[in-house]
């Protein structure tokens, strides 16, 4: 289908039942597929094994701002829930062209064996079904396990295969939350292959991990004061939306790979001019304690230059970001 693009939601949240899909995972993992339940109030959403509940209701449009519930909706009837020519119904008289589509269900603990086999279960559906049957109107986004480099890029090649129009990232390529080394494969395997990267507020990783891992740490690091991590210090004044890119930045990916380019979803974008004049002041005034204790290096060009070059920012509702956008 030859579509010609006028409107198109960067954004939009993708709630299916997940019996659509489940029958899919491996018998051997089935147990940690998503389930759906049905709350106290009557509303419904899905479980996943170890995870908080997840209820239907937030993310979902069509209905007007009084009948938002958080103990969740009905799956049957819901604006945004149904099979895809649902949902081309629902863009048509939305007046949208196509939706770059994220799934509300983060896929479980796909850092695991079994939790990868469920994501690459969904993958498959939304590949081989949903988005097949629009897929230049459908444009979901598929899933990477956190189980390593090598599974990251054979799972993303895998959403190539099937019509998938880019992937998004839960943790960087390694399956945690700080960019490492062995992630240059992945990302050259995603410019070879031309598949857009996406992430969907931001990149999370373990409670109480490190944000980098530099040159050195310092030997009294007891006695040093609150604020005192370089990498986190630069992103404080960017609503913390920056954090993963400043990582990036200072990891030299987008030097190594200049070609490189993040879709970084549901950020809101008002901040952006004044969080990128704060990330520069901040980093002139701690760049010199941040290489004498952690051995931190000063990119070749000013920080915000290379958000501006390799990352687009997405938002909801944002008529003062809209205003200032340029």
């Amino acid at each position: 289908m030859d579509v010609r693009y006028n409107v198109i939601s960067g954004d939009s949240h993708l709630d299916l039942a997940p019996e659509r899909w489940t029958a899919r995972v491996p018998e051997t993992w089935r147990h940690l597929a998503p389930r759906r339940i049905t709350f106290s109030g009557g509303g419904e959403g899905i479980e996943v094994e170890g995870k908080t509940p997840y209820a239907l209701g937030l993310a979902v449009t069509g209905k007007p701002y009084q009948e938002h519930r958080l103990d969740g909706v009905s799956y049957e009837g819901s604006p945004g829930t149904g099979p895809p020519e649902q949902r081309i119904r629902e863009q048509d008289m939305d007046g949208v062209d196509a939706e770059v589509m994220f799934t509300s269900w983060k896929g479980g603990a796909t850092d695991t064996e079994g939790g990868a086999a469920v994501l690459h279960a969904y993958n498959e559906f939304l590949g081989e079904e949903y988005a097949a049957a629009y897929p230049d109107r459908l444009l979901a986004m598929g899933l990477l396990p956190k189980t390593g480099v090598d599974a990251a890029i054979a799972e993303m090649e895998y959403c190539q295969r099937v019509g998938l129009k880019g992937v998004t990232l839960f943790s960087f390529p390694n399956g945690n939350g700080l960019p490492l080394p062995e992630d240059d494969r992945f990302w050259q395997a995603a410019l070879d292959l031309n598949v857009p990267l996406t992430i969907h507020i931001g990149v999370s990783g373990r409670l109480g991990e490190p944000l980098y891992q530099y040159p050195r740490e310092p030997a009294n690091i007891d006695i040093l004061g609150h604020g005192s991590d370089p990498i986190g210090v630069l992103s404080r004044f960017g609503t913390g939306h920056p954090k993963n890119m400043i990582q990036l930045i200072f990891a030299g990916v987008f030097e190594r790979f200049p070609g490189l380019r993040f879709w970084q979803a549901e950020t809101m974008i008002g901040w952006v001019p004044y969080g990128l004049e704060q990330l520069d002041d901040i980093w002139e005034r701690s760049r010199y304690w941040a290489a004498d204790y952690f051995g931190l290096e000063a990119p070749p060009k000013p920080p915000s230059a290379y958000i501006r070059q390799h990352v687009v920012w997405g938002f909801l509702r944002d008529p003062f970001g809209v205003t200032v956008r340029h």
